[in-house]
């Protein structure tokens, strides 16, 4: 069957992955590597076996690791509750892929995602509509570097190769390794067994989610719990994935179906999805997201207030600009640098003060960095701004990869001020035990709060959630503050007497969610 998607998928995705899903028999062009291929199809059931398998499909319960989201850097981690179905119609083309994410007890979020050939659907909050060329290139490299998938892809890649032999898990493994859209894989083999202990790779799918806005990225699948199933295949149950170095997720399978019926209805994607569906469709690149989404706020003279999916704050002082927060890329950082340029021209940017280690409030700070501009930060998130501003970016590079220089830190780890004039500010660690590593930025002059990011304020306007609300209200008082009005990363300006609504309600009730 010829692969009429390659036009508009991408001349080298499409090459590669016809070459991984169609039933041709491959050569890796090294010798050494085709031997050592070959064992391992054997051991794993036999290359003839695996090529002929028209489906996978599996169900499996895991979890993942916020690493970009937690509490404190080096763990423990906020925990994602995870039950992930997938599709592999590898005869057909098609991918799906279902998920119900759980944080106990306050949040649950499914998501579906079908892949038919070069279109994609995505369905949130029960309404399907068109995916993104991303998506599918992503998706398919899943299928390619899945276990059923691995050994052949590696076959039939032309510039397969081995490598030294190396230890993990203090287990002799033979290195295979070769490119997948342009990126390195490797597949650590065990020596004995000849099945692949393990498999890195630092392509679009390791760099999905926030591992795109942390450099390059090295995604790491150790593979255990190996299952004899249907036809004499051998399958591995589990799955460990790290990413450079860090604990992501794991999976484990407690379903597994070879070549079994597929459900067509739960695979269809309808023609008006189809039809909305753009191949040609730029990236959806944090990097050029716009800076706002609503007309700026001067909550103050000076004092601009610009919302957006992340929001920022210019404030004006008599020998600079400060800027408040460095959300989610460094191009995020240098349409906002540009905005406090364009508004008051002739003053130089001060400071960016970033009040929170969670990566929409960091990822942007190399930009900063870039520019020569001095960062506040809490004295705790010293450790991951060195990492995030050390980090390499060979795959896509920014303005700080390409002209790299040493960061200005100013520490924070008591009370600190920040200019003169009506628009003096102080930054203040909250010290909260669930939001220990965020600072508070209070306006003395103007009875006004920026309270970072340790809560949000939902549809119906009750906050999530109330620990945090507590945290801050507790910071207020400890630093005797006068607040009349507060502004969040998510929250537009607020009379301040709403949070004591929101504490009322929190310890009225036993749980978010009861019915969890």
């Amino acid at each position: 069957m010829p692969c009429s998607w390659a036009s508009r998928a991408g001349l080298a995705l499409a090459g590669l992955l016809c070459a991984v899903l169609a039933p041709a028999v491959g050569h890796a062009a090294d010798a050494r590597a085709a031997d050592l291929l070959h064992q391992a199809l054997a051991a794993q059931g036999g290359e003839a076996r695996l090529r002929a398998l028209k489906s996978v499909q599996w169900d499996a319960y895991g979890y993942r690791n916020e690493l970009e989201q937690s509490e404190r850097p080096e763990g423990p981690y906020i925990t994602e509750f995870v039950h992930l179905s997938e599709v592999h119609d590898l005869q057909g083309r098609r991918y799906r892929s279902a998920s119900d994410t759980k944080i106990y007890p306050v949040f649950e979020n499914p998501q579906l995602s079908v892949i038919d050939g070069d279109v994609a659907m995505v369905v949130a909050g029960g309404r399907p509509g068109p995916g993104t060329p991303q998506q599918v290139q992503t998706m398919r490299e899943r299928m390619a570097l899945s276990p059923e998938r691995l050994l052949l892809t590696a076959l039939d890649a032309p510039d397969a190769r081995r490598e030294a032999d190396t230890v993990l898990q203090s287990v002799p493994q033979n290195v295979i390794a070769f490119t997948l859209d342009g990126a390195p894989v490797r597949i650590f083999l065990n020596a004995y067994t000849h099945l692949p202990t393990a498999t890195d790779y630092s392509g679009p799918l390791a760099r999905t989610g926030f591992w795109a806005y942390v450099g390059d990225v090295t995604q790491r699948t150790y593979y255990s719990f190996w299952w004899l199933a249907k036809g004499g295949l051998h399958f591995p149950m589990q799955w460990n994935v790290e990413a450079n170095g860090l604990p992501d997720r794991m999976y484990m399978i407690h379903a597994l179906k070879l070549d079994a019926p597929l459900n067509e209805a739960e695979l269809a994607i309808p023609a008006e999805v189809r039809a909305g569906f753009q191949p040609n469709a730029p990236p959806l690149d944090l990097e050029t997201r716009p800076l706002k989404t609503q007309d700026a706020v001067e909550l103050a003279p000076g004092v601009v207030f610009i919302p957006g999916s992340w929001n920022l704050t210019l404030v004006r002082q008599p020998d600079g600009v400060v800027v408040l927060e460095a959300p989610i890329s460094s191009g995020y950082s240098a349409a906002a640098i540009a905005e406090a340029r364009r508004r008051f021209p002739g003053l130089p940017i001060k400071a960016v003060i970033s009040t929170s280690d969670s990566w929409p409030h960091i990822a942007g700070v190399r930009e900063y960095v870039a520019q020569g501009v001095p960062i506040y930060a809490l004295d705790l998130n010293r450790p991951i701004l060195e990492w995030l501003i050390a980090a390499p970016r060979h795959a896509h590079p920014d303005a700080l990869a390409r002209s790299p220089r040493a960061a200005k830190f100013h520490l924070v780890s008591g009370r600190t001020a920040l200019g003169v004039g009506p628009n003096r500010l102080e930054v203040i660690p909250i010290r909260g035990e669930t939001s220990e590593r965020q600072m508070i930025v209070y306006f003395p002059g103007l009875k006004l709060l920026y309270g970072s990011d340790p809560f949000q304020r939902q549809p119906d306007g009750s906050y999530f959630y109330g620990q945090t609300v507590s945290e801050l209200t507790d910071a207020v008082a400890r630093e005797r503050l006068d607040v009349d009005r507060f502004f969040m990363m998510h929250v537009g300006p607020t009379p301040w007497a709403e949070l004591a609504a929101a504490l009322r309600a929190a310890v009225a009730t036993d749980s978010p969610h009861p019915d969890f």
